[in-house]
């Protein structure tokens, strides 16, 4: 009774259903008072009761996956990060794009072999995506400003000749093949990756300002959107990447370089990387060293830490230990003989004859094993402004140095005659306790080192970004939004941009929590795309249709973002990297963007990206319902 009530069809559902459980717990009771204690027996019938998860073979391996769409998910993830890992002559598909094939192929064998069709929710590849755009801005933030001052106009430009380009080879290029109406429009929608066109498409046919012609019905044109979209889209998707991720070295630019190039361009000369940003808390080469010296000599036995502090500014002592344990140094203890005393300065007073006074050097794990840690502290006491670094020294005592200073988000030249000014970042390197001092004599908060995220800021600036891009205002028919990945992004552009001028904004991020962000993220979103895109491509093959829907796809696709890369660089003088990374917001494909970033080893290639990608969001909503109007 037990199995008639279960389906056996849905996978891990329980063996029993509603009462049936207390019937099988009571016949296992009965069970094993009726059988004797033998090897094996009551459990024997339990697990006799157990049905299995998925019938054997092929069909059962699709079904489960059908079933189970976070198995599918972890299985395109897996087997499309490996393949990616594969190269040919130096060339590559990337995580993304395997991801994406690997997708698509498990959900086309699924459904034409098995009448199998995968459908995975939505809000789950949405929300990953989110998570991918936020990460990335977080990343990007500082150099998205001065992204704008140099290159505005340029992206802007290159965004117009991608839509515009596009826009041409679907529409005129299906009109002259002669394809019914909404192919031109699945085209655009599909070679562009947009699915909203559909929506605006879909939109001009119920409100009538497309009316089919007669013998077409509104369900015949919306397949014919559907089927072209599903065509193009999958190998616009795949192609781009590979193009995108290769445009720099087919025009004989090394990716590598050039991106170190638009770095460097785009920090200003700085050498630092400013609050907040991947790598600002770490220590980087210094001419800094500590040593540790037994006290022998009679100048240092009987005098306090503050005397010795006065005496020699340049060799301040970090520890004192005496009989196997380290003295409490706010107490200024007095030096005896013997006592062994570390000391962190430059290497050139390292071997002045001031070290050479204290006695022989040692090398006990005690004395020398001081954590040296890195901190970013916001300036917020008024009487600090104005003075220099050198002014500054009594506040940066204990083995204190100043790696960095920054304004506005900006580094300043660094030297004894830097003034520091109220709202500026000091970024200090020292003993944790030295550098709690100082920031608090800095009247602010050392934002030090860490391995935790703050999610509570995350969730915050996604929520705005999100409801952001939501907003629509609707123009004769036609709804124009921000959009969601683009609100998002650029919540995490202004969390990082806020938080280069104040390091104790926005909560810290773990540059690796924010990098597993960035590249789950997107993946996992190819994987739910693949499984869904998938089944429309089995509905669209058929007669020669499918030959031309393909070659139009692919020459929207690939096309307008060469010719515009090629712009970028001949016409507007670009970085090839900004450039590229311009012509790829242009096309609105995020996972080329990860493909760019991935080959050349940087991501400021994502500086350009979200200019162009809300420009030609809007244009291609305004292109796709034009092209449905004048079919």
């Amino acid at each position: 009774m037990i199995e008639a009530e279960c389906d056996r069809r849905t996978i891990l559902k329980p063996v029993v259903c509603g009462s049936g459980l207390a019937l099988l717990f009571s016949a296992g009771a009965a069970a094993a008072q009726n059988t004797a204690p033998s090897s094996g027996g009551v459990v024997g019938q339990v697990f006799d009761t157990i049905q299995p998860v998925t019938e054997a073979g092929v069909h059962g391996f699709f079904q489960l996956l059908n079933n189970q769409p976070i198995a599918f998910i972890l299985l395109s993830l897996a087997l499309g990060t490996l393949i990616g890992k594969f190269s040919f002559k130096t060339i590559s598909l990337g995580s993304t794009a395997g991801t994406l094939l690997v997708g698509v192929l498990l959900s086309m064998i699924a459904e034409a072999a098995y009448g199998i069709t995968y459908s995975i929710p939505g809000i789950l590849s949405s929300f990953m995506l989110l998570l991918f755009m936020y990460a990335l801005g977080l990343k990007v933030g500082p150099q998205f400003f001065s992204g704008l001052r140099k290159g505005g106009l340029a992206f802007l430009v290159i965004g117009f000749v991608v839509w515009s380009l596009n826009w041409v080879i679907c529409y005129f290029g299906a009109n002259l093949i002669g394809l019914a109406p909404g192919y031109a429009t699945g085209l655009i929608s599909g070679s562009y990756t947009i699915t909203a066109i559909l929506g605006v498409g879909q939109d001009a046919l119920a409100n009538g300002a497309y009316v089919p012609p007669d013998g077409t019905s509104v369900e015949q044109v919306g397949a014919n959107m559907a089927a072209a979209y599903a065509i193009s889209y999958v190998l616009s998707t795949v192609l781009t990447i590979l193009l995108i991720r290769y445009l720099p070295r087919i025009f004989g630019y090394d990716a590598v370089a050039e991106a170190k190039r638009a770095e460097e361009d785009f920090s200003g000369g700085a050498t630092d990387p400013v609050p907040g940003a991947p790598g600002a808390l770490t220590m980087g080469m210094t001419s800094v060293g500590v040593r540790a010296f037994v006290v022998i000599q009679k100048d240092f036995i009987g005098r306090t830490l503050s005397q010795l502090a006065d005496d020699f500014p340049a060799v301040p002592i970090l520890r004192v230990v005496r009989g196997g344990k380290i003295l409490d140094m706010t107490d200024d203890p007095t030096l005896q003989a013997n006592d062994l005393v570390t000391v962190r300065a430059d290497v050139e007073d390292l071997m002045g004859k001031e070290i050479k006074l204290i006695g022989p050097e040692s090398d006990d794990p005690l004395a020398r094993n001081v954590p040296i840690e890195v901190a970013d502290v916001h300036v917020g006491a008024h009487k600090i402004s104005g003075k220099s670094l050198a002014e500054l020294g009594a506040q940066l005592s204990g083995g204190v140095t100043v790696q960095a200073v920054f304004r506005a988000g900006n580094e300043l030249p660094l030297g004894p005659k830097t003034d520091i000014h109220f709202g500026d970042v000091l970024r200090l390197n020292g003993p944790n306790v030295a550098i709690q001092q100082a920031a608090k004599k800095l009247g602010g908060i050392a934002v030090l080192f860490t391995m935790k995220t703050e999610v509570l800021y995350l969730a915050l600036a996604m929520l705005v970004g999100y409801l952001v891009g939501v907003i629509t205002v609707t123009i004769s028919g036609i709804p124009f939004a921000f959009g969601t990945s683009a609100g998002v992004i650029m919540a995490g552009v202004g969390v990082s941009y806020l938080r280069s001028r104040n390091p104790n904004f926005g909560g810290p991020v773990h540059e690796g929590a924010r990098s597993f962000l960035q590249d789950f993220g997107l993946n996992a979103f190819v994987a739910v795309l693949s499984a869904n895109v998938g089944p429309k491509v089995i509905s669209a093959l058929g007669g020669d249709t499918i030959l031309w829907l393909a070659l139009i796809g692919i020459a929207g696709a690939l096309i307008p973002p060469l010719v515009a890369f090629w712009i970028g660089i001949k016409v507007f003088g670009l970085n090839a990297i900004i450039s590229d990374g311009a012509a790829t917001g242009g096309r609105n494909s995020t996972p080329s963007l990860n493909a760019i970033m991935e080959e050349s080893h940087s991501s400021v290639a994502a500086v350009p990206y979200p200019v162009s990608y809300a420009f030609t969001t809007v244009l291609a909503l305004i292109g796709g319902y034009f092209s449905m109007i004048l079919s």
